[in-house]
């Protein structure tokens, strides 16, 4: 493809729009990463919260690679994007059972949303048609060359990892452990054989995850390790579901020691974890991972600050939470201008209804005097729509939904 200079005139109109692409709020992409999201070929890895993450960074890092190229070199081929979150997405989706069809379909997706956009910001910059044509055809080919070398590039390293992949045992675990979740096909000793791992016992599954961009993922290793330490010598089973994501599951009917995991993960910044039920058999190996995603789906979507998480903390927050407005709607009805009272009022409230609204049981599991207390709660009725002896359950509720928004202590 032969690259002529556009005129000076369109070459300053592309950088317009470009700087307009560059300057926009995050926001701005919000109708591309939800139709990247919903490609058919996506839907399947774009419920793992951490995926979905991923696959947002890498649109942003696409469209501001290209759109940056053009604003410092307006009319001139950009070279493929091949950064850390464009390969990282790919390496982690791949694991996860992504192949071509599904990075060709969700560049379909995503280059027709951009292109729509730039087109409509163009659109306001000129009316001459003789300068939109050559802008609308410059760019045009720009953008295709662009992603058709991006997607060379990522198409080399997909057959790299499909490589590195049928070398080692990660591999084993994964499509066995994919197999048993999906409810295939696979006899309990051969899915033995294959894990290292007995599966007529009880298990406690868990999800350690962290932020792909910035963690440690030695952390997450240390992490998975603290989980796995069982009494006995008993073997836990660790799989690696991507680079920022490690699937546990702790045998056993005690199920982990969440005490020591709680002050292992304090030494490990960025890494959350989320626990299952405990739960027997093939049966229970597989809800209690599904209890254990719900709970990761659920911290990430409130945005929570909770570093460790069971599901039997979250079971009642996460049905008030499936639907974030209704949820926001109820905190406010409920609470009123005590859901903006600083955490100590709050938490005095929510252990004086946790110790069933007993005044003396109330005070002496916080270590108040008995008129501290009722001090406390005078002051919580005053900014509450109703007092919390008649809707204890409601104002329960309510807050622990903020807490789990991080907004109670």
């Amino acid at each position: 493809m032969g690259w002529e200079r556009p005129s000076e005139r369109v070459c300053e109109l592309i950088r317009q729009t470009a700087q307009v692409v560059v300057s926009a709020p995050p926001e701005s992409l919000d109708e591309l990463h939800e139709a990247t999201l919903s490609a058919v070929y996506t839907q399947s890895i774009a419920s793992d919260p951490v995926l979905a993450e991923g696959i947002r960074r890498s649109n942003r890092s696409n469209l501001m690679h290209w759109a940056a190229a053009n604003l410092s070199h307006p009319g001139e081929p950009v070279a493929a994007n091949l950064s850390a979150e464009a390969l990282l997405i790919v390496r982690d989706g791949f694991r996860r059972g992504m192949d071509e069809s599904a990075v060709l379909d969700a560049y379909r997706v995503g280059t027709n949303v951009a292109w729509r956009s730039w087109m409509q910001t163009a659109f306001t910059l000129t009316r001459d048609h003789d300068e939109l044509c050559e802008l609308l055809d410059v760019t045009s080919r720009s953008l295709t060359s662009f992603i058709d070398a991006t997607i060379a590039g990522i198409g080399h390293q997909m057959q790299m990892e499909r490589e590195a992949l049928t070398r080692g045992t990660h591999a084993e675990r994964r499509e066995t452990v994919a197999l048993i979740l999906d409810g295939a096909i696979i006899s309990r000793q051969r899915a033995e054989s294959r894990l290292g791992y007995r599966l007529e016992q009880s298990h406690t599954a868990a999800v350690v995850w962290g932020d792909e961009a910035t963690i440690d993922l030695s952390d997450l290793d240390a992490a998975a390790e603290a989980l796995t330490r069982t009494e006995g010598g008993q073997r836990a089973l660790s799989v690696l579901a991507s680079a920022a994501t490690r699937w546990v599951w702790v045998p056993g009917p005690a199920g982990p020691d969440l005490a020591g995991v709680v002050a292992a993960v304090d030494g490990l910044p960025g890494v959350q974890i989320a626990v299952g039920t405990t739960a027997g058999g093939v049966d229970g190996f597989r809800r209690s991972h599904l209890d254990a995603v719900t709970t990761q789906r659920m911290m990430m979507r409130l945005g929570s600050t909770q570093r460790v998480a069971r599901f039997t903390d979250i079971e009642l927050v996460a049905l008030i939470s499936a639907e974030p407005e209704q949820a926001d709607r109820f905190i406010t009805h409920t609470l009123g201008d005590f859901a903006f009272a600083d955490a100590e009022l709050q938490q005095t409230v929510l252990t004086f209804i946790h110790q069933q609204c007993n005044t003396s049981r109330a005070a002496e599991h916080m270590y108040l005097h008995r008129n501290t207390l009722l001090r406390r709660l005078t002051r919580a009725d005053q900014l509450l729509p109703t007092p919390v002896v008649d809707n204890s359950v409601h104002v329960a509720v309510a807050l622990e939904a903020l807490r789990w928004r991080g907004r109670v202590g």
